[in-house]
């Protein structure tokens, strides 16, 4: 299984955002971003950029963006973007509500895992159960009403993200945090991400 093995922190300050992808670490003092935005701290504001970027760079940068928040390489990606684009409806937000769907991701706002990262290593060792069975495929696109289970109860790095508590528990997902089960009630909208995304972006480079 192909993945992305660029530093978590390098990705962050590529975009110049946190994309939450250290788990923890981005939710402390510690995280790159916050020291490089803060002309407090060592290391100073976030330069700016000295000249306009072009419509592609623009484009170009929320596609990487978005790759980087979810952990896909470029194939991947595209072949969700096809998807996207066969599914009636804006092409958009199929991209992003396909991207949510996935089993490593849902972990993740389940709490059950710090990171998406950790979240799909869960799902392969075979410690999560949809429906009552055991799926080891990260990119498992889950439907709305299928509930998400925690196989054994005392796994250690899952009662720690549970504790932790990254993020308040997302409108469109039931989570039962003493049970260790989530139910996928709904999919979510465009403006419910943790971060500022614009799919539309996307759509528009690979429509050239």
């Amino acid at each position: 299984m192909s993945k992305n093995l660029n530093p978590s922190c390098k990705q962050c300050r590529a975009e110049g955002e946190k994309l939450l992808l250290k788990g923890a670490r981005c939710l402390s003092s510690k995280c790159p971003i916050i020291k490089l935005k803060d002309p407090g701290k060592k290391g100073g504001a976030v330069r700016k950029r000295k000249k306009k970027l072009s419509d592609y760079a623009v484009q170009l940068r929320e596609k990487q963006k978005v790759k980087r928040l979810y952990g896909l390489l470029e194939k991947q990606f595209r072949m969700y973007y096809k998807e996207a684009t066969r599914i009636p409806g804006v092409s958009g937000l199929n991209l992003i509500q396909l991207l949510e769907r996935r089993l490593d991701n849902l972990v993740y706002r389940m709490n059950f895992a710090v990171s998406r990262r950790e979240a799909r290593q869960i799902v392969v060792l075979g410690h999560i159960l949809v429906n009552g069975k055991k799926v080891t495929i990260p990119s498992y696109l889950l439907r709305i009403g299928d509930v998400v289970e925690v196989k054994s109860k005392e796994l250690k790095s899952v009662i720690g993200a549970v504790k932790l508590q990254k993020s308040s528990n997302p409108h469109w997902i039931e989570i039962d945090n003493a049970a260790l089960t989530g139910r996928l009630n709904a999919l979510p909208e465009v403006q419910d991400l943790e971060i500022d995304v614009k799919p539309q972006l996307i759509v528009e480079l690979y429509s050239k």
